[in-house]
């Protein structure tokens, strides 16, 4: 698993990226209330803003990772947001992507430069 500074975790099987909000950036925006997921097939570059959630405290962006294809949402999230909230870092992964260049996906930050940038 890597880790970008906009709070988003990714796990890579071949070209096919799996996409969540970190635990970090779940507790930093308080109980997710609400979730606008990305639209399928959409077409992204990196920092993309691809959908928008909410917490009860704020409404943001959440930013792509990495570039490439939308090509599945977890829909159980619009059944049960309590899934991201208690398992952003597994079961509440939010998206899905047929990634362009593995080179970005490297680029990302490891466990542990991820940590210290948060110190």
């Amino acid at each position: 698993m890597k880790f970008s500074d906009a709070h988003a975790w990714v796990e890579l099987n071949e070209d096919i990226a799996t996409v969540g909000i970190t635990n970090f950036g779940r507790i930093h925006l308080g109980e997710i209330v609400n979730i606008e997921l990305p639209k399928l097939n959409k077409i992204v570059k990196k920092n993309d803003a691809v959908c928008v959630i909410e917490s009860n405290k704020a409404a943001v962006d959440f930013h792509t990772p990495l570039s490439g294809k939308i090509i599945e949402v977890n829909e159980k999230l619009l059944k049960d947001l309590n899934i991201l909230n208690t398992s952003s870092e597994g079961m509440g992964w939010i998206f899905k992507l047929k990634i362009n260049d593995k080179k970005e996906y490297d680029k990302l930050l490891t466990f542990n430069e991820y940590e210290k940038k948060l110190k």
